[in-house]
């Protein structure tokens, strides 16, 4: 196990987000569709919100820990994350207007472009804001 975690590790940390963001995105993508099944497909933005509410704890521990090993302050990091997702959910919500009203996609379709339209401006977020290390304040 240690020999997983070391090799886990020596990744960049752009390859670790790539992967957990990948795994993030499919528990999120598995909410949105079950949601969108119980409320409709009409109400895509209801489900939106409400899978990015569920997989947001998923998602923080999974970055706060495999991604960015930060040992900082769970409820500081945790509303530093919740700020940076206001402006991905926003970005995100933006994206699936357009896909589904303008361009007349599929609303599952439409969520998995979006994701992927949001994920580099997370990344960025993430590593320089919420998860930032004070040794990154120096630079």
């Amino acid at each position: 196990m240690q020999n997983i975690k070391n090799i886990w590790f020596k990744l960049p940390d752009k390859i670790r987000f790539l992967f957990i963001g990948c795994v993030n995105a499919l528990i999120s993508f598995c909410f949105y569709s079950i949601f969108c099944i119980i409320f409709g497909k009409s109400n895509y933005q209801l489900s939106l919100i409400l899978s990015w509410m569920i997989s947001s704890i998923i998602s923080f521990t999974l970055q706060k820990y495999l991604v960015f090993q930060s040992g900082g302050n769970w409820f500081r990091e945790y509303s530093k994350c919740c700020i940076t997702w206001i402006f991905s959910y926003i970005l995100n919500a933006l994206f699936l207007e357009i896909c589904v009203k303008y361009l007349t996609l599929n609303v599952f379709i439409s969520q998995i472009i979006s994701t992927f339209m949001v994920a580099i401006f997370t990344y960025v977020l993430f590593k320089n804001f919420a998860f930032r290390k004070s040794s990154n304040l120096k630079k």
